[in-house]
C-alpha cells in the first residue's frame, strides 16, 4: 500500500503527499484549474505543479514542489520577510502573467470564486501568499495550491501578491507572522512593484490592494453561505474580519 503523509496548512482539509505526488480533493473547478496548469507547462512555466489527473478516489494528482514550507508555524520563518524574497517573488509573479498571458479557458469553465473570463482578463493564481510557496537553497520554487485560479486583472493578481509579501495586512496579523517593521513598508513595498516592473506610485496602488482585499472577504462570506465548507472555516478564524481590518488600516499607508 502507498503510504500518504498529510500535508500541514490551509483551511480545506489539507493535502497529502504520496511519493512525488500531492493528492488534494477535487471539485467542480479541477478541470479548470488543471487546464490552466497544462497550459503553463507547455508554454515552459516550470514553476509550477503538473497536473496529473485524478486518481481513484477521485483526488487531484498533482507533482509535489519540494523545499521548505510555512506550514503552520507562527512566526514564519525569518526568510519570508527578506527583501531578497520580496524579488523572487515579484519575479515569478511577473514571469507567470507573462506565460499566462495566452491561455484563453473554455466557454464553459469553472472557476471556484464562479468569476467569469473575458477578453483583457488574466487566469491569476489569486493566493500567492508565503503559506503557498515552496522555498529550495534560497530559491524560490514556485506556488503550489491553485484552486482559487481565476479570471482577474493583472493588478489585482499583483496587488493580493503584495498583501501576503510586503505585508500589508492588518498589524495584528503580521505581527503573529513576525513581522514587525510597520515603519519600512512603504520601501518594502516599493521594491516589490519595481521588481515586477509596475510604475505606478505606492499612491495609486494602495486603492487597488483596499478593493482586492475587500472583495475578499465579500467572497468569503458569499461562499460561506453557499455552502462551502473551506471558506466556512475561513469565517470561523475570522479570516473575512482581518481582511477588512486591513482594509481600514490601508487608509493610513504613506502615499510616498
Amino acid at each position: 500500500m502507498i503510504e500518504e503523509h498529510r500535508l500541514s496548512g490551509g483551511y480545506d482539509g489539507g493535502a497529502v503527499r504520496v511519493g512525488d505526488t500531492v493528492r488534494r480533493v477535487s471539485g467542480p473547478w479541477t478541470p479548470a484549474v488543471h487546464a490552466l496548469l497544462r497550459h503553463l507547462e507547455e508554454v515552459g512555466f516550470d514553476r509550477a505543479p503538473r497536473a496529473l489527473g485524478l486518481d481513484d478516489q477521485g483526488r487531484e494528482v498533482l507533482s509535489f514542489l519540494p523545499g521548505a514550507v510555512v506550514g503552520a508555524a507562527r512566526p514564519w520563518p525569518g526568510w519570508v520577510h527578506g527583501d531578497d524574497a520580496l524579488r523572487q517573488v515579484a519575479h515569478w509573479l511577473r514571469d507567470f502573467h507573462t506565460a499566462v498571458a495566452g491561455f484563453v479557458p473554455a466557454a464553459d469553465a469553472i472557476w471556484r470564486e464562479r468569476a467569469e473570463w473575458r477578453p483583457g482578463l488574466i487566469i491569476g493564481h489569486n493566493d500567492a501568499a508565503p503559506y503557498n510557496a515552496a522555498w529550495l537553497d534560497d530559491r524560490l520554487v514556485g506556488f503550489f495550491d491553485w484552486d482559487f485560479a481565476g479570471p482577474v486583472t493583472v493588478e489585482w493578481d499583483l496587488a493580493f501578491t503584495a498583501f501576503g509579501w510586503v505585508p500589508l495586512h492588518a498589524r495584528q496579523v503580521v505581527a503573529a507572522e513576525g513581522f514587525t517593521a510597520f515603519a519600512d513598508r512603504p520601501r518594502r513595498l516599493r521594491l516589490f512593484l519595481d521588481s515586477y516592473g509596475w510604475g505606478g506610485t505606492i499612491g495609486d496602488f494602495i486603492p487597488i490592494v483596499q478593493q482586492r482585499v475587500l472583495a475578499s472577504a465579500e467572497g468569503i462570506r458569499r461562499a460561506a453561505a453557499g455552502g462551502d465548507p473551506t471558506f466556512a472555516r475561513m469565517i470561523e478564524h475570522g479570516v473575512d474580519t482581518t481582511l477588512e481590518t486591513a482594509v481600514n488600516e490601508l487608509a493610513d499607508f504613506p502615499a510616498v
